[in-house]
């Protein structure tokens, strides 16, 4: 291998390097702001807490489409990243059926916050964005062929699953092979990273739930998923909701703190990268 060329591989692999760690920067910036609605709407303040609408929060503050702009470059980034951890195993998950599901859940966290990428160029003006409740969802064209139970079934399934990773992570500190760092800076990361995945991953579970309630209860036309946003009104509505809703809002607060402690000191194995090792 030429010197040149070495030298173009050591600037592609820093140049990922950091636009992986903006990546975890922006999801921070992005779970931080839904937190914070959380909390604020557990306190009896309105406003939306979704992942879009921390987006729209941040475009009517002052320099919001400077702030966005950078958000879209962070995003981006992490995309990317999430592409290269799913498709060239930078983790070493490997091709058992588990590893294979872990790097299925890279692979769709790549694609979900594309999509939230492409809706912030949307409020930007950039590119045109059809993700409204009138427009025909993939889900809806999914369903439209095999039918809208099974589609439920398998999100179900999904997120089932994705619950799981989250609360096995957070109980058994799987988080921890990622960081190469000293006790006092883990002293640091495990807690917010063991309540912030627990946390995250009681989202999951109950828009689990609520899957499966609409797969019980399911109508032709019922095909849009819950979200994030139902989850917590989900939350809301039970006895005592309002508390159950702060605290689960300070657990998100404190899984924004994890992808920060990500972005600053997580181990980002570029160098594992290599397509003829996933081709052996």
């Amino acid at each position: 291998m030429s010197t040149a060329t070495s030298d173009t591989g050591f600037l592609s692999q820093k140049w990922i390097k950091k636009l992986a760690r903006t990546g975890y920067a922006s999801r921070s910036l992005v779970y931080f702001i839904i937190g914070l609605f959380a909390v604020l709407s557990g306190l009896g303040h309105s406003g939306e807490t979704d992942s879009k609408g921390a987006l729209r929060l941040l475009l009517e503050q002052p320099f919001g489409k400077a702030l966005v702009g950078v958000l879209i470059v962070g995003m981006s980034g992490y995309v990317m990243w999430r592409l290269i951890q799913s498709l060239l195993d930078t983790d070493s998950h490997g091709w058992s059926p588990k590893g294979l599901v872990v790097r299925g859940g890279l692979l769709a966290s790549a694609i979900t916050y594309a999509v939230l990428t492409v809706y912030a160029l949307s409020l930007l003006g950039v590119l045109p964005y059809s993700g409204s409740d009138s427009s025909p969802s993939i889900a809806d064209r999914i369903a439209s062929t095999i039918g809208t139970k099974p589609v439920l079934l398998v999100m179900m399934m999904v997120f089932a699953g994705v619950t799981i990773a989250h609360w096995f992570k957070a109980f058994t500190g799987g988080y921890a092979k990622h960081f190469n760092q000293a006790e006092a800076r883990m002293d640091i990361v495990h807690p917010v990273a063991k309540l912030g995945l627990l946390a995250r991953g009681t989202v999951f579970a109950i828009i689990t739930l609520l899957l499966f309630y609409r797969l019980m209860t399911v109508t032709p036309t019922d095909t849009k998923p819950p979200g994030l946003s139902e989850a917590l009104n989900f939350v809301q509505q039970l006895p005592a909701g309002n508390m159950l809703l702060i605290v689960l809002g300070i657990g998100l607060l404190l899984f924004s703190a994890y992808c920060a402690s990500e972005a600053m000191w997580r181990q980002i194995n570029v160098e594992d990268a290599e397509f003829e090792e996933q081709l052996d």
